[in-house]
């Protein structure tokens, strides 16, 4: 396989070698593809959690997101956060 470099690439790799970021220009690839591959995963994550979260709504299990049940929300959080403080101290 062949891979061709834009200018700008090339300057970047060559900087990251002569500094010892990289030891050789292979190593741009290999870091490159490692983290691709690292935000495949991440997106292939997400992808099941938006998954998840839309069979969850076609169930019935969500809620509507309104001003008051965020209060609701904060106030319930606010009051389990002092019960767990109380039951600590």
């Amino acid at each position: 396989m062949q891979i061709i470099l834009t200018e700008a690439q090339e300057a970047l790799v060559r900087r990251a070698v002569k500094t010892g970021r990289l030891a050789r220009a292979e190593d741009a690839v290999t870091e490159a593809l490692l983290l691709w591959e690292e935000q495949q995963r991440a997106r292939e994550t997400l992808l099941a959690s938006i998954d998840a979260g839309r069979q969850a709504i076609a169930r019935g299990a969500g809620i509507d997101i309104t001003p008051g049940s965020m209060r609701a929300l904060a106030d319930d959080v606010k009051r389990r956060g002092r019960e767990r403080r109380g039951a600590a101290g």
